[in-house]
């Protein structure tokens, strides 16, 4: 009896990560006593106590507040530009993959055309002109950021496509919409998950250097970026502000690549 593969135990300490940042961010509100906009002048850049864990800012702000509401910005854009960029790229990448021929190579000199020009690069002259704003954040994520699972799904069905099963299918007279949806796309899944679960900390990083170069999200939306500009000019007098903001992030990029790192393993194990 063939053994059954089990995930390692860095999935789990990677998906706890995860699931502690995603809990911080969706009961902000309950978890933490302040706003994250209310100020407080006369202390500001307090250190952490017990009334302020992560010690206030430049303006008094409670910095918790701002970290914890901060991980709802940041899982809500990784999640909304991954989902939007890996459906993209999957019908893009299926379109060019199966139909081949002059419709592949139209696609495929399309995508070296986004390829030319650096991704945060291109994203960051998107919002300068757009402004910033969470949703046009999005827009200028997704610009760029489908071309990459475009280029994955097409290289998988160029192989898939020559498979028996595939084969078998289309002789028996499966068309060929049946054939990507039933006997093609379960197949490649295993390999998009991965994708898309390293594209979520690439998405988390970006979006915190635009927020940190004051083009993410509006001023009055706390962003763990934001909160790295603002420490970055008092790192010896207030190290708090920017350190929080830091390991939030820093946790959330770990979880999700342990995360990814491990279903990578899990589906394709390597022989020794």
């Amino acid at each position: 009896m063939k053994k059954r593969r089990r995930v390692s135990g860095k999935f789990y300490f990677g998906l706890t990560l995860i699931l502690s940042m995603a809990f911080l961010g969706i009961f902000a509100s309950a978890i933490s006593s302040y706003s994250p906009t209310a100020m407080d002048l006369a202390s500001r850049y307090e250190a952490p106590s017990m009334s302020h864990l992560f010690g206030l800012d430049q303006n008094g702000t409670d910095v918790f507040a701002q970290v914890a509401y901060g991980a709802r910005i940041s899982l809500r854009v990784a999640f909304t530009v991954v989902f939007i960029s890996a459906l993209i790229g999957l019908f893009v990448g299926s379109l060019a993959g199966y139909v081949g021929g002059w419709v592949d190579q139209i696609t495929m000199r399309f995508l070296d055309m986004f390829y030319a020009f650096p991704g945060f690069l291109l994203a960051l002259s998107l919002v300068a002109v757009l402004g910033p704003s969470i949703s046009n954040l999005i827009f200028a994520m997704c610009v760029t950021g489908w071309t990459g699972y475009a280029r994955l799904v097409r290289g998988e069905i160029l192989h898939l496509k020559q498979r028996e099963y595939v084969v078998g299918a289309q002789a028996l007279g499966a068309n060929p919409i049946r054939l990507i949806v039933r006997h093609i796309w379960p197949n490649l899944l295993g390999i998009l998950v991965v994708q898309m679960t390293f594209g979520m900390s690439g998405t988390i990083i970006t979006e915190s250097g635009l927020s940190f170069l004051g083009l993410g999200a509006p001023p009055t939306v706390p962003t763990w970026g934001s909160l790295l500009n603002s420490g970055r000019r008092i790192l010896t007098e207030a190290p708090h502000v920017s350190l929080f903001p830091g390991l939030a992030i820093l946790i959330l990029v770990l979880g999700f690549n342990l995360v990814g790192d491990s279903l990578r393993d899990w589906l394709n194990p390597r022989k020794t």
